[in-house]
Parts: structure tokens; sequence; C-alpha cells
């Protein structure tokens, strides 16, 4: 029954809110005696337990389908077993059935009073299935149950706030500061909470409580003045960014401030001196320098003003610091973000140049060069990199790829089959790309046999390897291969990457040489409305399903379009000139 269920689970069922008991704790909550739970025989209640353990055993390993059959299986030897209740929950949460969920939740505690963790699963189930008036009865009695948990109040906080009982939530968070003292958090959500309901006095005060009780922090008065500034109140603003610089004149945060409120009231020749004024500072070491230059790009890129203003502090910075190689790394990147590649390209340089084995320097080269498709930079950097990082597969990865651009189909095998042997055999991902392109350029070489064992290995290391799927699919269709094989593949590329137009065209070219021509059209039309990049090759695809159709002036109107947006078909012209569709061996089709 749940092969289905499997794929849905595995790979969010450990993250589930909540950890389940241990099994010694659930075998016993079976066996515990209550009057309103269904009376067992020995017999039935020893298969229960014996079916409970294999079911939790099987959830163990990962083996949810087969968990869930079981669990299932126990429910009906007792409707009123709160373990196997609560474990089966957590399926039909994963599964989308809240209803369901909720309900096995409710008999599960019914069945169980005193259980704590199945009353935080229900209320916090309801919670995040945006049911907060349940879940706020939950909480609400959780947290009369459990005064030793305080924390239960943020929890029933949230879900007061979430149905706009404001004044029930911030006195949840009252309780919760009291029994955990004043912190940032707690002020903070009660801030944002006065903020919610217009009262800026009592989320000015909450504020205004942590700054009093953290005298000697600069951080908290510096807050209040970015809050203020925000509200575009810059007299208040100026009077705490005054009062924290009393308190600590050098933070880095109150240097970054003040510099936006003097970008803020339009004074940004102040806001340069100031930031410049702490980078020439001789008191900061190079880190807290660094930091306050980075926190003011930030603020720069938030206002959207651009971020030019920044390049000369950099120079500064890297004129007194000329060694300091994140300074060069940080303005490479903080350069190419400006779009200015050559420059970029010379922060990267320098570093490479001053740190060698900077594989970061690297890395951000090859980057680059990738991007402005400089395939001999490409070429250059790769051979530099395996020299220098020999165990660092992506200089293979891309090696090989830039041998394929140069049609240097031996030099790039061998490039991957060295790189295969540095990969961590953990890494089957990798392994699984490293392989593909492999057979990719086996297909080149019209070597199919070795191109199809690479494809087979590709997808033993990774049978969810999408490109892999949709290249060994097309090419077997291509070649007259095992069209059962290539349609399951397929299937599965588009249900992975459903608005991939390349993968659905491929899906539909696979229905097409099928002679299913109402399946192939239904798959190329879709693949035309994902397409992005309008490729000619989908839409000749297109012209040839409708001729097979009957439809041969449509289908002459596709190719002419094709031929337009440059298709390489070496058949497009003839077709066009016959208005006939024509096969792979160039045969006419009447």
């Amino acid at each position: 029954m749940c092969n289905k269920i499997v794929k849905q689970l595995i790979a969010c069922f450990m993250g589930f809110l909540l950890i389940a008991p241990t099994i010694a704790v659930q075998a016993k909550e079976i066996t515990k005696t209550n009057p309103a739970k269904q009376t067992l025989s020995p017999t039935e209640q020893r298969k229960l337990d014996y079916f409970f353990y294999e079911a939790l055993k099987l959830k163990q390993a990962y083996k949810f389908d087969a968990a869930f059959d079981l669990f299932t299986h126990c429910l009906s030897i007792d409707s009123t077993a709160a373990p196997v209740l609560y474990e089966l929950s957590h399926f039909y949460v994963q599964l989308d059935k809240s209803t369901r969920a909720v309900d096995l939740l409710k008999r599960a505690v019914a069945y169980s009073s005193n259980n704590f963790t199945y009353k935080m699963a229900l209320a916090s189930v309801t919670r995040e299935l945006g049911m907060y008036s349940e879940a706020s009865q939950e909480f609400e009695q959780l947290v009369k149950e459990n005064p030793s948990k305080p924390e239960l109040n943020f929890y029933l906080a949230d879900t007061y706030s979430q149905q706009g009982e404001i004044e029930k939530a911030i006195g949840a968070l009252n309780k919760l500061e009291e029994n955990m003292g004043m912190n940032e958090n707690i002020s903070m959500q009660k801030y944002k909470l006065y903020n919610s309901i217009n009262d800026e006095a009592k989320a000015l005060n909450e504020l205004d409580k942590l700054a009093n009780k953290f005298a000697t922090q600069a951080r908290y008065q510096i807050m209040i003045g970015d809050l203020m500034l925000e509200k575009n109140d810059t007299t208040q603003a100026a009077q705490r960014y005054a009062k924290a610089y009393e308190i600590e004149p050098t933070n880095p945060y109150y240097i970054v401030s003040m510099a936006n409120y003097y970008e803020h009231v339009g004074n940004k020749e102040a806001a340069e001196t100031q930031i410049e004024s702490a980078l020439i500072n001789s008191k900061l070491d190079i880190d807290t320098k660094i930091g306050i230059l980075s926190r003011y790009i930030m603020r720069l890129q938030q206002s959207k003003k651009g971020t030019d203003s920044a390049n000369e502090l950099f120079k500064t910075l890297i004129e007194q610091h000329p060694n300091e190689t994140k300074l060069n790394m940080m303005y490479g990147a903080l350069l190419e973000l400006q779009k200015k590649i050559d420059e970029a390209k010379f922060q990267f340089q320098l570093v490479t140049e001053l740190q060698p084995d900077n594989d970061a320097a690297w890395k951000q080269l090859l980057s680059l060069a990738l991007k402005s498709e400089d395939i001999p930079e490409v070429i250059r950097i790769c051979k530099k990199g395996q020299e220098l990082f020999p165990a660092m597969p992506e200089f293979y990865f891309y090696l090989g790829i830039a041998y394929y651009q140069e049609k240097e189909y031996q030099q790039a095998i061998e490039t991957y089959q060295q790189g295969v042997k540095v990969i961590d055999a953990k890494n089957t991902p990798l392994l699984s790309d490293f392989y593909g392109q492999i057979g990719d350029i086996y297909y080149q070489l019209n070597d199919l046999d070795k191109a199809y064992q690479a494809y087979d290995k590709a997808l033993e290391y990774n049978e969810q390897n999408a490109v892999v799927l949709n290249n060994y699919s097309y090419f077997l269709t291509l070649n007259g291969g095992d069209l059962s094989k290539a349609e399951r593949m397929s299937a599965k590329s588009v249900k992975l990457h459903p608005d991939n137009a390349t993968y659905l065209d491929t899906y539909a070219w696979i229905f097409f040489r099928q002679g299913n021509y109402t399946l192939a059209k239904i798959y190329i039309e879709n693949a035309i409305n994902k397409d992005t990049e309008k490729s000619g090759e989908v839409i000749e695809h297109y012209g040839d399903i409708l001729y097979k159709m009957g439809d041969k002036e449509k289908a002459l109107e596709q190719w002419q379009k094709a031929k337009e947006l440059k298709s390489d078909s070496k058949t497009l012209d003839k077709k066009i000139e016959t208005q006939t569709y024509i096969d792979n061996n160039d045969e006419a089709v009447q």
C-alpha cells in the first residue's frame, strides 16, 4: 500500500516537530490500565506489543511504508492504544491529512490524559495547521498543568497573537518574563506586539527597559536609535546614538548607524567621513574594520542607493593593510556585484599571487571565467587548481567541460576519469554528475555502448539525476533504443522537474516515436509554454507531431517558425521544401 507514502515522508519525517518517546516508555503506556481503554486478552496484548515494537524498528530504519502498515495493524488490534494513535498522527500530518492527524492526537490524549508529549503534540499540530483557537486552549491547559515549563507561554503568546488577541499574547509573554527574566527576544516580541496595536509609548518602553537593565551596553541604545530612524524620527535617533557614544564610542554598530543617520538626513559626505574615520583608527583591529565596512555595505544595499561609495573606503583600507587578502576578496566580491568584472578579477588575481593556496580566490576566478565563457582562461585556472588542490573535484569537473567545449573529447574523458578518483565515495551525487558527463562525451564520439554504460553508472550513484535521465532517454529514442526504458526515465525527470521545457520535449518525443501522438502533443505544448528560451528544436518537434496528426498546414507553420529560431536540424529545410515529415534516415514519410 505504502510505496506512494514513502517518498512523501522520507525527506521530512525526521524533522517532525516532536521526537517520539523512547520504545520503553511507549511500551509501558500500552500496558497501562485505563478504564476507558479497550480490554485486551493476554494474547492480544502480546500481539500488540510485538507489532508495535516492529513498527518502531521499521520507522527508525526509515522504512516508513512498512511502519505505517504495522501501526495501522496495531490500531486494528486496539483502537484505544494511545502510543499507536500518536505514531500514526505523524504520518497523517506529513500526508496533509490534518483532520485525521488531529483526531488521532485527540484520541491519544483522551486515552492517556497525563501524557505531556501527546498533549504537546496536539497543541503544536493544531498551531502549525492554523487552528489557533484550539491550539490556544491546548496551550492554556499545558501552561496550567506544567508550571515548571514557563517556555510554554511563548507558544501560547504566539497562538493568541495569531488570533489577534494581542493583550492576551502580551500577558503570556509577561508571565514568561517573570519566570525567565528580561531578555532581548521577549522584549522585542512585546515591542512588535505593542506596535501592532499602535501603542508606541509601551513599545518604546519595552526597549527602554532593556537599555536601562543593560546600561553598560551600547547596543540597546543603538537599536532604539535605528528604530527611531526607521520611523523618520531623526531627533530621537540622534539622542540615542549620542548615549551609545558615551557608553562605547568605538562600537562598530554605532559607527555604521551614524553613517546611516547621515545618509538619511542627506549628508553623504559626513556618512563617508564617519566610516573613513573608523577605518583609519589605529585603535581598531582589522577584523573590526572589516565588520564595519561589511555592515555599511549591507545598509547601502538595503537602501538601494548603490554601493559605489564603499569603493574608496576599500581602497583606503587596502592601502593600510596591503597583505590582508580578506580585504581583496571582499572588494572583489563587491566589484563583481557592481558588474565591474575586470576590476573584480584583478582583486582575486592579487590574492592568488599573495596567497597561492587560497582556494576561494581561485574558485572566484574560475566563476568569472565561466560566466564570461572564456574557455582558455577556464582551462588555465583549472590546470593550476589541479596542481595546487589535487583533491578538489571542481577543477576536474570544469576542466572537463572546457575540453568538451573545445571538442577535445578524449582529454575531457581522461579529466573526468581522474576526477572520479579524488571524489569521496560518499559523495554519490557528484560521482553521478561525473559519470553523466562521461556518458555525454562518449555519445559525441558515437560510442553508444560506452555512453550507455556511463549513464547506467551515473544512475547507480544517483537514480534521481534528472540531467542523466533526460539525456539517456533522449539518446535512446534517437538511436532506436529501448523506448519503454526511455519513457520510464523521461517520466522520472519530468516528475522531478515538471517545469523544465527540455525534459518535457524529450518526453513528448518519446511518445512521438511510440506513435502516441495525442500524448506527444499534450507534452510538447506544455514544453512550449514553459520554454523561456524559445528553442527552435522544440518548435520543430511540434511541427513533426502536428504533421503526424494530419494537420500538415500547421505543421509547416511550425517548421518555418523553427527555422526563424535557427534550429540546427539537418532535415528542417527539406521538410519545409517538400512540406513532408522527414525521419532520422532522411526518408520522406507521406
